[in-house]
């Protein structure tokens, strides 16, 4: 019979000594992944549903504001929010041009991260496609990045960025065999085989006390098809794959008893028919600059998908702040009912962008587009995430099971920040700042 916890639990004071630690831990996650391919048997998830009768998991995970990849793998390392660890955005808010650059080295975090305090405590740190890994103080680390001239071809960059030098060579000569582009392209599924190869091969090999790995290809295919593509079974059973060849490694390497496997991922996905340019709105009245003079904006929104947030030049520009109000105010009924303005101080509740003077987030259905020209509403396809996280089908999912960890327990609902002090006590190591807790009936006793 599964036990369960309500996610109104504390963590009791003098309850970490109680807790079974353990020597290894893996951290996967899974780029949108959602609940149901673990509760629901009709999804081709063998390995995800077995971890679930094992061990603990989730009906939900809440995420953090926006629920976007670069943020929430942050929050994951971290047990804190955007607000806390400054990686707020996949992207940095270049009002005069964007330049296609994205967050990716860990010196943008501002926050201690699991990958610091294990290291502190003597303990051996692995990485493989980590969002905001690049420099990251980890032993054998293989970060996420690419090229702004080839971003199609993460070859060399990986290289490059690779620690130590070689690591990278070393992996395709023992691990994946010589790769080519593909191997290392989102719209390929073979790239969750590729990570989870290098994955395993460090395990084997190294035997990390961490390791954390990013499978990346089941958000590529919801972006594109939506929730229920036709392709989506068939990336869902591609990461799940990944993680039986991660599962594999662990018991090749004999320390399957001494082993806490983690699943977890960034955020859910929402089908949409329309998008929104807010751009647009403020251009109209010359608040974005143009082309010939991109330095005279004043305002302009940096879009998330389903959310994104209004910037200002001066951010104690009331009388420009109030314009922007007016614009939204004065939009027809229909356009109005398809977002709601999140305004301070609820929007620095969230632990979101701390320079962001509002945030509108769409209701289902809906995203958002930072196009500043064109028509402010158009036909929009796919999937889209990004939205303030308070409903269900934006949720991620908590699979875990091994050691240190209970057995057949279910958790209605836990949040992202609270992965990373889960981490840290089944590591034996601190982690005092974080915003997460422990829930105690997750841990073996």
């Amino acid at each position: 019979m599964k036990r369960i916890i309500l996610a109104g639990a504390i963590l009791l004071s003098g309850y970490c000594a109680m807790a079974q630690q353990a020597k290894y831990v893996i951290v996967v996650s899974i780029d949108g992944f959602r609940p149901d391919f673990y509760l629901d048997k009709s999804w081709p998830a063998p390995n995800l549903q077995a971890m679930m009768k094992k061990g603990v998991h989730a009906t939900g995970v809440n995420g953090i504001f926006p629920t976007i990849t670069y943020p929430s793998h942050t929050t994951i390392i971290t047990g804190v929010k955007p607000a806390k660890h400054g990686i707020w955005y996949n992207t940095p808010f270049e009002p005069e041009g964007a330049s296609g650059r994205w967050y990716s080295e860990t010196k943008n975090i501002t926050a201690e991260t699991l990958w610091d305090a294990a290291g502190k405590a003597g303990k051996v740190t692995a990485s493989v496609s980590w969002p905001v890994s690049v420099g990251a103080p980890v032993k054998y680390n293989i970060p996420e990045t690419f090229s702004l001239d080839n971003p199609g071809d993460r070859r060399k960059p990986t290289s490059e960025q690779a620690t130590p030098a070689g690591l990278f060579e070393e992996v395709q000569r023992y691990a994946t065999g010589e790769l080519q582009s593909t191997d290392m392209n989102l719209r390929y599924l073979g790239m969750n085989e590729t990570l989870s190869r290098m994955a395993a091969y460090l395990i084997r090999k190294y035997k990390p006390n961490l390791l954390t790995i990013h499978l990346p290809c089941t958000d590529e295919v919801q972006h594109r098809e939506g929730r229920d593509g036709e392709e989506v079974p068939a990336a869902v059973a591609a990461a799940d794959h990944g993680i039986g060849t991660i599962l594999e490694a662990i018991q090749i390497a004999g320390i399957a008893d001494s082993t806490a496997v983690i699943v977890t991922g960034d955020h859910g996905f929402v089908d949409t028919h329309t998008s929104l340019a807010p751009n647009v709105w403020l251009a109209e009245k010359g608040l974005c600059g143009n082309k010939s003079n991109p330095s005279a904006w004043k305002a302009m929104f940096h879009s998330g998908g389903g959310s994104t947030f209004l910037k200002l030049k001066d951010k104690n520009d009331v009388k420009t702040l109030q314009q922007v109000k007016g614009i939204l105010k004065d939009l027809p009924v229909g356009i109005r009912k398809q977002f709601r303005v999140i305004e301070q101080p609820e929007l620095a509740q969230t632990g979101a962008d701390l320079d962001a003077v509002l945030a509108l987030t769409a209701v289902q259905g809906v995203s958002f587009s930072g196009s500043s020209d064109g028509a402010a509403v158009k036909k929009a396809k796919g999937g889209a995430h990004g939205y303030f996280p308070d409903f269900r089908e934006i949720q991620t999912g908590f699979v875990a099971y091994g050691a240190g960890l209970a057995k057949e327990v279910k958790v209605p609902v836990m949040d992202l920040t609270d992965i990373a002090p889960l981490v840290a006590k089944l590591l034996g190591i601190s982690m005092p700042a974080v915003d997460g807790i422990i829930y105690p009936g997750m841990l073996a006793k």
